[in-house]
């Protein structure tokens, strides 16, 4: 379902073909998100409130997207709903192929663990652990064995540029390098997707540019990154801009280069 009220959703050929098709259909194999006709409600105490109503959004493998909007405007929601944390009322989410939104509560965690690395605004850092440890946390809860938890762990590190702070505890470390920490434990399981909610609202700009420098480095390296922002400065380093208002899609652009790069224009 396309929504037609909404001005330049879905502007590209080929995602208006991984939405628009057979009720069920699962997507082209190179889009790993794709959701049709998304719809959340609420019920707050008799008052019925509409968070999303009527989501259509197709995110190619390998992309690095921001979503924005204004307070109430659905953003929250919607990374809840990709997150896999919430389930939508209506419409289908398809991610890595798999219909999850559908799943059970444990179908759906076993989602999450496997496919979906978090990234948040706090750090979650446990404080008494080193920066090695925290990263190798996922992978002990997941039964790894421990050298392959620590391998994996200074691989993930090293992605962010921390090999030479893993054995320093939290407070060791400066908030960028705290919040490059909980990047490189959301990268551990290698997920599907990268999911980053304000991940820089804790941060100064200075150390904020920084840490957009590290999503960057991860985009050009093949990871798919999702991130909710409501500062345009920190959209801005994105590769597509997704825009949404009162619950629907208002706005959704993409830098020309990287359009021409996969092929999406027309």
């Amino acid at each position: 379902m396309i929504n037609e009220t909404v001005e330049a959703p879905l502007g590209m050929t080929a995602e208006r073909q991984a939405v628009v098709t057979e009720v069920g259909a699962a997507p082209p194999k190179d889009w790993i998100i794709v959701t049709r006709g998304i719809k959340r409600e609420y019920d707050m105490g008799g008052e019925i409130v509409r968070a999303l109503r009527g989501v259509d959004i197709a995110i190619m493998r390998n992309e690095y997207v921001a979503i924005m909007g204004p307070s109430g405007s659905g953003k929250s929601t919607l990374m809840n709903v990709i997150g896999c944390l919430d389930t939508p009322n209506a419409g289908e989410y398809w991610l890595n192929g798999k219909e999850v939104s559908r799943m059970t509560d444990d179908e759906l965690a076993r989602v999450r663990n496997k496919e979906i690395g978090f990234v948040f605004q706090t750090f979650n850092l446990l404080p008494r652990a080193t920066a090695l440890h925290n990263v190798e946390l996922p992978l002990v809860y997941a039964g790894v064995a421990a050298d392959e938890r620590k391998r994996r762990a200074k691989e993930a590190l090293a992605r962010v540029q921390l090999e030479t702070r893993m054995d320093h505890r939290p407070n060791e470390l400066s908030g960028g390098q705290r919040q490059r920490v909980a990047i490189a434990r959301a990268l551990v399981n290698n997920p599907s997707i990268l999911l980053a909610d304000e991940p820089t609202g804790n941060l100064d700009s200075t150390t904020s540019e920084e840490i957009m420098k590290v999503f960057e480095s991860l985009a050009n390296q093949g990871q798919t990154v999702i991130m909710v922002t409501h500062e345009q400065d920190i959209a801005a380093h994105a590769r597509r801009v997704v825009v949404l208002r009162d619950g629907l899609v208002a706005s959704d652009d993409r830098r020309s280069s990287f359009v021409e790069k996969i092929g999406l224009a027309g």
